[in-house]
């Protein structure tokens, strides 16, 4: 080969190659380092060879080339540990581990609205592909205390009993704590119908399969649907996809606010995202602390809650209702009574009422909403106070009145509470397809009230004879009530 193609060559060479290193100085490419599958116990997967931090996506390849999703939850030493996010089935001792990503990002868009995803941001609903271009981080961005707009407007969620007696200000994180079968879907399924809320994300993380699509199609129905998100993550799904279920709808109700919407987020529930760290938490060897609970379970629930509520002076709001389970209707379950502590009120939802007939099954005497001061007029409070009163009065001394151990007259207080009693549950009651706006609820109460206060003022000598209270049976020959 004759010496001047060699040098040409060389040069030509010695430029590519200068070129290629600028490149990869320029875009600091740093090459993947793989690692290797070594164990795995319950779901629990543990890899060596590789390095990666908390949160980061790994992808574990199959004998068959299929990939499994997973995310580094721990490690300890050389050792990684990742949990899935789907179907392990396949997997091998040494198999491929390779570092895809250091964080998870979700799509958001306004195309979302109308639409069912799962924890991934992937579609259930048969209704295409989604074509997003916004994204938001899974773990959302701290907002200063301080610059968080103060709540002081109401929310009107469309049911009577919360507007008027328990109302919630926009930006309020609230808890609907209700033990299982006593109407918590429906309750949520009427707030998303008839809220003025200019969006709505609902999270089902942990139910059943059959309730997600029951809750779509027959309580929230398509006109729910039209500015509604949900985000689905049924029971049957990995711990960690229940978790980002959770996250997820949280950052696209974020990606709502800072286009200032006044977003209404429903999650149920808060149990099962607690159940999920849980699962996690004692797979990486946690140690349990309370009642089975790991520490860090308790620490998951407030990142994730202080996420919602009101933005900065330029955005919207997040009012976010969180169920929480209430095992054996024990309200003193470590996460029931964690979730007191960080939320502000809760709505407790009765089996007796709910066995009574009355729907919704809301416990007013149970309920409170801390923030209702600053949000209700001066007027309204004082109605909701005669009301609570005269409710709470009738409840003390239902089983004297029952069994006839009252004596009409006795207490001015207790007759007026008697005679209040029918309309009181009529005014909690409501149908499932019926809507009650803020101003309609204010309105009945205050007919209510003054109906009643004027009774009060002027008392008429019909105690007796009122057919609300029970008649007085005669004594029998031993002194006892017949």
């Amino acid at each position: 080969m004759p010496t001047e193609l060699i040098q040409q060559a060389v040069a030509h060479w010695s430029k590519s190659l200068a070129r290629n290193t600028l490149n990869c100085d320029a875009s600091k490419t740093k090459p993947v380092v793989e690692g290797m599958l070594t164990r795995m116990v319950g779901l629990t997967l543990e890899a060596e060879g590789c390095q990666a931090p908390i949160g980061a996506r790994c992808d574990v390849l199959t004998p068959t080339g299929k990939k499994v999703e997973t995310e580094v939850v721990g490690f300890s030493g050389d050792k990684l540990y990742l949990m899935p996010t789907s179907d392990i089935r396949g997997l091998v001792p040494n198999s491929r581990v390779i570092p895809t990503s250091h964080s998870s990002a979700v799509n958001v868009g306004f195309q979302l609205l109308g639409r069912v995803i799962d924890g991934r941001g992937r579609p259930l609903d048969d209704k295409g592909a989604l074509k997003t271009r916004h994204h938001m981080p899974l773990e959302g961005r701290q907002i200063n205390p301080l610059r968080r707009t103060p709540i002081r407007q109401p929310i009107d969620v469309g049911v009577r009993a919360i507007n008027a007696l328990t109302s919630i200000g926009r930006g309020q994180r609230m808890g609907l704590f209700a033990g299982s079968g006593v109407g918590k879907s429906v309750l949520l399924g009427m707030m998303t119908k008839y809220t003025d809320a200019d969006v709505v994300v609902v999270a089902l993380i942990g139910e059943r399969g059959r309730e997600v699509r029951e809750f779509v199609q027959e309580i929230l129905g398509e006109d729910g649907l039209q500015k509604a998100v949900v985000v689905a993550a049924p029971a049957d799904s990995s711990p960690l996809m229940r978790i980002h279920g959770a996250m997820q709808a949280t950052s696209i109700a974020e990606y709502y606010r800072d286009q200032g919407k006044n977003v209404l987020l429903l999650m149920d529930s808060l149990t099962r995202f607690a159940q999920a760290q849980r699962e996690i938490s004692l797979a990486i060897g946690e140690p349990p602390a309370t009642k089975g609970y790991p520490p860090s379970v308790f620490a998951r629930l407030p990142q994730l809650v202080e996420r919602a509520g009101n933005g900065d002076q330029n955005s919207g709001s997040i009012t976010a209702f969180y169920t929480v389970l209430v095992e054996g209707d024990d309200h003193n379950d470590p996460i029931a009574d964690a979730a007191r502590a960080i939320l502000d009120g809760h709505i407790v939802l009765s089996r007796q009422l709910a066995e009574s007939g009355q729907y919704p099954a809301i416990d007013i005497e149970a309920s409170i909403s801390r923030l209702a001061p600053q949000i209700m007029s001066k007027e309204n409070l004082q109605r909701v106070q005669f009301f609570r009163k005269h409710y709470s009065l009738y409840q003390q001394n239902r089983d004297l009145i029952n069994v006839g151990a009252y004596q009409a007259g006795s207490d001015a207080e207790i007759d007026l509470a008697i005679r209040m009693q029918p309309e009181l549950m009529n005014f909690l009651s409501q149908d499932m397809h019926q809507a009650v706006s803020l101003t309609e609820s204010y309105n009945q109460l205050e007919s209510l009230v003054k109906k009643q206060q004027t009774t009060a003022r002027n008392p008429v000598n019909t105690l007796q004879n009122n057919s609300n209270m029970p008649a007085q049976p005669e004594p029998d020959i031993n002194g006892g009530r017949a």
